[in-house]
């Protein structure tokens, strides 16, 4: 969704920039006298707001610079007259400058989107180009081999082949929902239809998807739980997400826990806190923000089925959408992903601290 006003931290740059220009440029007036060299700084404060704001943002203070140089530095000073033809001509000299600052740096502000936008569709070709291939040529290889050995196979053996199948069938599935919800993302078209939802609930139905590997997980429930105003299947989604990059850089022998608790230290603000802590080899320092990156993965601990790094990636998008948060937390053993959501501050489900 595109942002009509700046962000705070740029306003807040804009107007540093203004008024460290005015107070450099008072004190140029009064060391070297040169209006020229007045200018030249306003014009570069202009130049910076051009860089980190609107279009309109430049116009208000390239005027707004207009004024003070014709009451400050002009004869009669401290006035809005001005008399002098030099001054006249450099002022309007700086106007101009100023609209074809902004409209140069909206061309450049333009082709960044476009080149971020570009880079983003080579990535996903590439992405789509590997990832899609694979359970595909899985897929295909399997069935082939059913149709051809179909008299020749036992019972077991093609049990084992059409769970093949089935597994790289659902990897091919859910790879598509995360391309589809990281470019609705990108796009921010993403809006949830919220409604009430339990989130020991939403846990189950997530770990009912790991057939294969339920017996992996261990899950800890908190004696009591609020409900939690999300969308069910946007959140499921991004808990899968979590929950599978964990089972995927995880040895295969290690179990990977997910705990749910209530946060009630803000009484108006309730939170369900979601962990879910593997035990593979962890992620170091400078990675805890990078892998929330689209496309990004830790190639030195990636499997051949790790996937391109969509998967984290989206579960913020997803987290982030429902006015929640994802992080990575430092421990001692292995890789710990916390999901904090707003939880209903009335109703509430009552738990039973159990241990699955």
């Amino acid at each position: 969704m595109k942002q009509n006003w700046p962000s705070i931290p740029s306003y807040y740059l804009a107007v540093c920039a203004v008024v460290s220009a005015l107070l450099i440029s008072y004190g140029l007036d009064i060391w070297v006298g040169s209006n020229i060299a007045v200018l030249l700084i306003l014009q570069l404060a202009v130049v910076v707001v051009a860089l980190l704001c609107p279009p309109r943002w430049v116009y208000v203070v390239a005027l707004f610079e207009a004024l003070c140089f014709n009451f400050f530095f002009t004869i009669p000073r401290y006035s809005l007259e001005m008399f002098n033809g030099d001054d006249m001509v450099n002022l309007l000299v700086f106007l101009l400058v100023a609209v074809i600052t902004s409209k140069l740096a909206e061309l450049y502000q333009h082709q960044q989107s476009q080149l971020k936008q570009e880079q983003l569709r080579s990535r996903i070709l590439l992405s789509v180009s590997h990832d899609l291939r694979t359970p595909l040529a899985t897929i295909i290889g399997t069935l082939s081999t059913l149709k051809e050995y179909m008299d020749k196979l036992s019972e077991q053996e093609k049990s084992e082949l059409l769970d093949s199948a089935t597994l790289e069938s659902h990897r091919l599935h859910q790879y598509i929902e995360n391309l589809l919800q990281a470019t609705k993302l990108h796009h921010g078209v993403v809006i949830p239809k919220k409604s009430e939802q339990s989130a020991v609930a939403i846990i189950h139905l997530v770990m009912e998807r790991f057939r294969q590997q339920k017996s992996r997980l261990i899950l800890h429930i908190d004696d009591r739980l609020p409900l939690m105003s999300v969308s069910s299947s946007l959140i499921q989604q991004a808990i899968f997400n979590v929950v599978d990059n964990a089972l995927r850089y995880s040895p295969i022998d290690k179990s990977v826990t997910i705990s749910i608790k209530s946060l009630d230290t803000d009484k108006e603000h309730p939170q369900i806190m979601i962990d879910v802590q593997d035990q593979g080899v962890g992620i170091e320092p400078d990675q805890s923000n990078s892998i929330f990156e689209l496309f990004y993965s830790v190639d030195a601990f990636k499997r051949n089925d790790s996937g391109t790094g969509l998967g984290l990636a989206v579960s913020k998008g997803i987290i982030t959408a429902h006015q929640g948060t994802i992080q990575s937390i430092p421990v001692e053993q292995g890789c710990l992903i916390r999901i904090c959501l707003p939880a209903c501050s009335e109703t509430s489900l009552h738990g039973n601290g159990s241990t699955v």
